[in-house]
């Protein structure tokens, strides 16, 4: 009897198998709150209540699932700031909200999930090398929403470091700041970031994005 065949065989009793979307989100659950040896098939199976073949359905062995866990980074985080750098804006103040936006509470950039793929990184090159490519992507999409409002190619480079390497800090560092004190430092944050400040239309604007208002 083939493998597959003993799994059709086994799910006829064993009910329900889950799907590939249930097993990555555990997986993702477990990485981020307990690191990397936590992502093992049995005790995944355990926690969702599913049997351990079940698993064998969706992906092929564990660096299958490692590696969907990369993509599943990849497109939340990359993605998701890709995205908010070429959103619509009039102004590149209104353009740098956008960006920032990504990085707030609500926003699709998942913060833990950064800092335990970054930590991965450190003991496996090929991880390093897909953070490093993450964040040249990200980089350029930055740069090329300051140069999409008339910033010639050396500054937007300049400030796209800046305000990607505060958002990496703060995100390396786990800041703990309140939405609110974050939001009140928000004007200053953009006048440094663009050389410009935003104005009082566009604040409340972003405010009311994130269900705060203006102080």
């Amino acid at each position: 009897m083939s493998k597959l065949e003993h799994m059709e065989d086994g799910d006829k009793t064993s009910g329900w198998r889950g799907s590939r979307d249930l097993w990555l989100d555990a997986a993702r659950k477990a990485f981020v709150t307990s690191g990397l040896d936590a992502v093992k098939i049995q005790p995944l199976a355990k926690q969702l209540n599913l049997s351990r073949t079940s698993f064998y359905w969706f992906f092929k062995d564990r660096a299958a699932l490692l590696d969907a866990l990369l993509d599943m980074w990849d497109e939340s985080n990359t993605g998701g700031l890709v995205m908010a750098a070429g959103l619509y804006a009039e102004t590149i103040t209104e353009a740098a909200l956008n960006l920032v936006s990504v990085f707030l509470d609500d926003g699709p950039f998942e913060a833990r999930f950064d800092v335990a793929v970054r930590g991965w990184a450190h003991s496996s090159d090929a991880v390093a090398a897909r953070v490093h490519s993450a964040d040249e992507a990200r980089l350029s999409a930055i740069r090329g929403m300051f140069e999409r409002f008339g910033f010639d190619p050396e500054e937007a480079d300049v400030r796209a470091r800046t305000v990607y390497l505060v958002q990496i800090g703060y995100i390396s560092m786990q800041v703990e700041e309140a939405l609110a004190t974050r939001m009140a430092r928000m004007p200053a944050y953009i006048k440094t970031f663009t050389g410009q400040p935003p104005t009082d239309q566009e604040l409340r604007r972003f405010h009311a994005r994130h269900g705060d208002a203006p102080r």
